[in-house]
């Protein structure tokens, strides 16, 4: 049918399915989608977005998705009406905590409630209607680190320094890939551009990483390291600084104590001592330290390859160190404070570790959320607080958590189960009822999280491009109308919150956030008379004022973090380092994908199968693995059978397998998802394998054994089954 021109309109908003923050702008006739493509007048992104934002209109056509609420019988799912579903989920959970009491019900917050408006500001009412304390969260198995290291160090949580990519003249990325990842507590759009910038500044942009990853690819200088040691060449590093005397002690004291302790903090870790444990030469490491020091303006980034480790905790918080011994805190060039419009840590607790502990394993809990590691283990132990019903919420920790077919199993014996997701996916099928929200494309937006993240303050509103559709609901909504019919004794303020956000929607909260913004004249009308965003400028210096702390000091808590170099000794023997033999398996992501979200997009999965092992020619040599060939990896949890990959681009004796993937379970109702399956990396990431300092999960540098899968020809399978009968023979005689 020919389109009518005079029909045509353009939408511009934000893409949400990473933290970029792209801008996009949208052609549509009615309700159907004409073209996405980036938007050349948003003042953060000019223009750039990545292939995922195409993939806003699969979202929003998939004949997958699920429109209505879904109920699991013995006879299969079938749909229910809202009033029923909502009324059979508020029964079933009251009835399981009058049975079990109130903290038998777990709850799972995923990473994408993070991405999203009504959840960001709703979710609360939620949580305080469901009143149970047994709450785990994605923060677990990604960014914790950088939440405790902020909270000791500026006295909240969420107040995290960014790197000034866009001014600085040197950036030393370790464990990062932020040209896959689009930045990642780095909110930047286009950052290939960003870093070829660096370069076109007489910069240099330097990678550390046990993967010649794409960011690598576009460095001036690349390091392997050996999964896991990442602590060590820290430690080398800070020797080094003080070895050298790069110290900037005046601009570090004027804002923090106890920098005295931080002198001998790294003492005895000498290059010359680690080099060998970590596979980067001793000069090498002198000369990098020498030269980030001395550059006019630096940076030091690390992230998800340093947070989720053994020693995630200590090591961003020696990456924190160095940048602010070296004088790279709030100047231009290094780390600093975002300053959004909507600024959250004003509105939000500051946060805390270690109030409460896991039943099992007594593992710290995190400003109330307990480490996902622990969470199949409280469904499986028998005991007083057992957790018997779990409630999902946006997330998929089947696949995206360690041991996922432990949790599988778990999953499976529960009482009771709701997932809020549209997808029939590997964790929602589990539940008894599904809860389908409205797609992105449906519901407001505003980045409540990532504007805090952001390396250049922006502000933007997106309308919803399309109505909710009849007989749907929006996350807010869902959670509002089950907070309702949970809590009925709450306060009549609260009564009154719920009812003004239920009459007018999320962004009652939003237009009050703004209104209270230190940039005047901000207010949601004026945000949707700019509908491509507001620039608010470059990052300026913001301390003291930013510090959180009643002193407006930076509190080093050099004790706490100290005490976690015992377990440094007890892993690495210095004095005699022992030979690698261990496998040693590592993630990554790849620009297409967004942790398991995007697999029911053929746009996004299509072309060579990305879930592959990669090892290096050396490592496959040595297990007589050749290229694409099944292999099959071990580790202490399970197996997994995955296509071999052979390159250089991966460090001997380390292996790679992406995550997110393993939409091979049956029960699911994702079809290109399935058929483009791939292998669980989760399956093979191991629970008991965390960062003991703060139970986070440690999810790089997981030991496996390799095993390559031999093809079973018809005339092999012939010879096999002639020696069984042989075999047999003989038994009998």
């Amino acid at each position: 049918m020919a389109t009518n021109m005079d029909n045509i309109k353009t939408h511009y908003r934000t893409c949400n399915l990473c933290e970029a923050m792209c801008g996009i702008e949208i052609k549509h006739e009615g309700e159907k989608i004409l073209s996405i493509k980036g938007d050349k007048n948003d003042p953060f992104s000019k223009g750039y977005i990545c292939p995922k934002a195409t993939a806003l209109q699969d979202l929003y056509e998939d004949p997958d998705r699920l429109r209505a609420p879904m109920e699991r019988t013995e006879n299969g799912w079938k749909e229910l009406t809202w009033a029923d579903a909502l009324d059979k989920v508020a029964d079933g959970i009251t009835r399981l905590q009058k049975k079990h009491g109130t903290n038998s019900l777990g709850i799972y917050l995923g990473n994408p409630n993070v991405h999203n408006m009504g959840s960001m500001l709703t979710a609360r009412h939620l949580l305080t209607g469901l009143k149970s304390r047994s709450r785990f969260s994605a923060t677990s198995i990604d960014q914790l680190p950088h939440h405790i290291v902020c909270m000791h160090l500026f006295g909240h949580m969420l107040r995290i320094p960014v790197p000034d990519i866009n001014r600085t003249q040197h950036m030393l990325i370790i464990g990062a890939n932020p040209l896959a990842s689009n930045g990642s507590i780095m909110t930047a759009a286009n950052v290939r551009q960003k870093l070829k910038d660096i370069r076109k500044r007489d910069g240099k942009v330097v990678v550390i990483d046990p993967r010649r990853s794409e960011t690598a690819e576009a460095a001036d200088e690349h390091h392997f390291i050996r999964p896991g040691s990442d602590i060590l060449l820290l430690l080398a590093m800070l020797n080094e600084i003080y070895a050298q005397d790069f110290i900037k002690e005046s601009q570090a004291s004027e804002h923090a104590d106890e920098l005295e302790k931080i002198k001998t903090l790294a003492q005895g870790y000498t290059p010359e001592k680690v080099a060998s444990s970590i596979g980067i030469n001793s000069q090498e490491i002198k000369r990098m330290v020498k030269e980030y020091c001395e550059a006019g303006s630096a940076v030091l980034y690390g992230r998800m390859g340093v947070s989720v480790q053994e020693f995630g905790l200590l090591s961003q918080y020696l990456i924190m160190l160095i940048n602010l011994i070296t004088g790279r805190i709030d100047v231009e060039g290094g780390l600093m404070f975002p300053n959004p419009a909507v600024d959250i840590v004003n509105s939000s607790g500051p946060g805390y570790l270690g109030k409460r502990k896991t039943r099992v394993r007594q593992l710290p809990d995190f400003n109330g959320d307990f480490p996902v590691v622990a969470m199949s283990e409280e469904m499986l132990t028998p005991g007083e607080g057992q957790i018997k019903g779990f409630i999902n919420i946006a997330g998929n920790p089947v696949l995206s958590t360690p041991n996922g077919e432990q949790l599988d199993k778990a999953l499976e014996q529960l009482e009771f189960m709701v997932s809020v997701d549209y997808y029939l996916n590997e964790t929602s099928k589990h539940a008894n009822i599904i809860l389908p929200p409205v797609s992105p494309l449906e519901r407001d937006h505003y980045d409540v999280t990532f504007h805090g993240l952001a390396v250049h303050n922006t502000t933007k509103y997106s309308p919803a491009l399309f109505k909710t559709p009849k007989g749907q609901k929006g996350d807010w909504q869902i959670s509002l109308e089950l907070a309702k019919r949970l809590d009925k004794k709450a306060s009549f303020s609260t009564k009154l919150n719920r009812f003004l956000t239920n009459l007018l929607g999320p962004k009652f909260l939003l237009n009050e956030g703004l209104k209270r913004s230190q940039y005047k004249g901000l207010s949601l009308k004026a945000l949707k008379k700019n509908p491509h965003g507001i620039d608010l400028g470059p990052l300026k210096p913001m301390l003291p004022g930013a510090i959180k702390h009643k002193d407006k000091k930076i509190h080093l808590n050099v004790d706490f973090y100290q005490a976690d170099l015992e377990r440094v000794t007890q892993k690495f023997n210095l004095d005699a380092p022992q030979s690698e033999t261990e496998t040693l398996l590592i993630g990554r992501r790849h620009v297409r994908s967004n942790n398991s979200w995007m697999h029911n997009s053929q746009r996004l999965v299509k072309g060579k199968s990305r879930c592959t092992l990669m090892l290096h020619p050396t490592l496959a040599e040595k297990n007589s693995i050749s290229d694409g060939q099944k292999v099959k990896v071990t580790s202490r949890v399970g197996s997994v059978e995955i296509e071999a990959e052979i390159t250089s681009t991966i460090m001997p004796g380390v292996v790679s397998i992406p995550h997110g993937w393993g939409h091979n379970r049956k029960g699911t109702g994702q079809k290109i998802a399935q058929k483009n399956a791939g292998v669980s990396v989760n399956d093979l990431t191991d629970d008991l394998f965390i960062d003991q300092l703060c139970g986070n999960a440690a999810v790089n540098g997981v030991p496996v054994v390799l095993e390559p899968v031999l093809e079973t020809t018809v005339e092999s399978a012939l010879s096999s089954k002639e020696h069984m009968s042989e075999k047999e023979d003989v038994i009998a005689g």
